[in-house]
């Protein structure tokens, strides 16, 4: 898989679990423990991101 593909691959990912947060920080009581493993999971696709993004350049 070229750095390109699999940067395009992360950033699919990314937006699938904006979305999974979306839907959970709209119930009426979120669980904290699953939005906090959300946004650490999204946050380790954007480092790996930049990480990638950085050798493209």
């Amino acid at each position: 898989m070229s750095v390109d593909a699999r940067v395009e691959s992360l950033r699919m990912k990314h937006a699938e679990l904006e979305a999974v947060l979306q839907v959970e920080s709209r119930r009426p009581v979120p669980d904290p423990e699953f939005v906090s493993d959300i946004k650490r999971r999204k946050l380790r696709l954007k480092d790996e991101i930049a990480r990638m993004a950085a050798h493209l350049h």
